[in-house]
């Protein structure tokens, strides 16, 4: 049953997510969430090394996308900075909007990733599309209260299951 909210690869940083890998896998699209994913909530830049990553999966071909729950102006401005297609207020985990992401994009769910660092948000809506999910740990700084008092709780629970798992690629751990 917890297997729902289980990420198929769980990486330290974004960073550590290289294109070869996603490659190998037969991906050829990447849905990013967006506040402690790719930037941090408490900014409006993102950092150096997230845009390089950026630039290196578009030059390898592969199409991208933000899903976000926030609000239109902050994702379509990050979007727009980064090049991509958005959806806004994207209720997760339910999957419509990242079907509607898949159309954006011109990509199937079988050859798409989603990377995010929620788990009953990014992961569960992830795998309830039928995407490739990719669990990162979040980026330091503030986080929504909501997911500071309940959800970081929660997750602690299944994350020491996912890290025991043999099922799930892990990255590399310092």
């Amino acid at each position: 049953m917890l297997k729902i909210f289980y990420p198929k690869l769980y990486v330290p940083t974004i960073t550590e997510i290289k294109p070869g890998l996603l490659l190998d896998l037969g991906l050829k699209g990447v849905i990013f969430d967006l506040d402690n994913t790719i930037i941090r909530r408490d900014s409006i830049n993102a950092l150096p090394e997230v845009m390089e990553l950026i630039l290196e999966l578009r030059g390898e071909g592969l199409r991208m996308g933000i899903v976000s729950n926030n609000s239109r102006r902050r994702v379509g401005a990050i979007a727009a900075e980064m090049e991509m297609p958005f959806v806004h207020r994207a209720v997760k985990p339910f999957p419509g909007p990242f079907k509607r992401a898949l159309e954006l994009m011109g990509t199937s769910p079988q050859e798409t990733a989603l990377v995010g660092d929620q788990i009953f948000t990014d992961i569960f809506g992830g795998n309830l599309a039928g995407l490739f999910t990719i669990l990162v740990v979040p980026m330091e700084g503030k986080e929504f209260w909501g997911t500071r008092l309940i959800s970081r709780h929660l997750e602690k629970i299944v994350l020491d299951r996912i890290k025991k798992d043999p099922g799930v690629l892990h990255g590399k751990w310092d």
